[in-house]
């Protein structure tokens, strides 16, 4: 945690060119009609690209909602449509599954994002969100179960271990 009180992480080196890494995490209190205040240090790390809107959906794994910026939900699409065939009936019910419960969002002039309450009802986020960068996206959780999520220090470290810790290249 740096002293502002907001977790920062490294940018990979290994992402996509022009792809959008989000640094930090930032509790944003929603108003009365269901809008946040989008982070100004996302928006400085975006760019341009926050003029393009968002697509906000429900996390395949967790309670949470995924915010991703329209060129990184277009790069999850092409991803998608390569890998899927509509007229698999597994696919076409993965398909319909995955797109349930999205919905296009825009900042407007005060830097807000509203979002619909279905979405917030099913990530169970009242009154205060958490907004996480990762890589090509933010996830959105309720504040009081955003401090839950995160594994001990010993699970981290046995997956870091697991996942990035090896190389075929170092001798065993």
């Amino acid at each position: 945690m740096d002293q502002s009180g907001k977790n920062s992480i490294f940018l990979p080196l290994n992402e996509p060119r022009g792809m959008i890494t989000f640094i930090g995490d930032y509790t944003v209190r929603l108003d009365s009609k269901g809008r946040l205040s989008f982070p100004a240090a996302f928006k400085r790390q975006m760019k341009d690209a926050s003029s393009e809107g968002f697509v906000l959906k429900r996390d395949v794994f967790e309670k949470c909602l995924i915010l991703y910026p329209m060129e990184e939900w277009e790069r999850q699409n092409a991803m998608i449509r390569e890998k899927t065939n509509p007229y698999n009936k597994e696919h076409a019910k993965f398909l319909r599954m995955f797109y349930a419960g999205t919905a296009e969002l825009a900042l407007d002039a005060s830097n807000r994002m509203l979002v619909p309450r279905r979405l917030l009802d099913h990530a169970g986020i009242a009154d205060e969100v958490v907004l996480a960068g990762q890589s090509g996206r933010i996830e959105l959780w309720d504040a009081a179960t955003y401090p839950g999520v995160s594994t001990a220090d010993d699970d981290f470290a046995a997956m870091a271990e697991k996942i990035l810790g090896g190389s075929s290249n170092e001798p065993e």
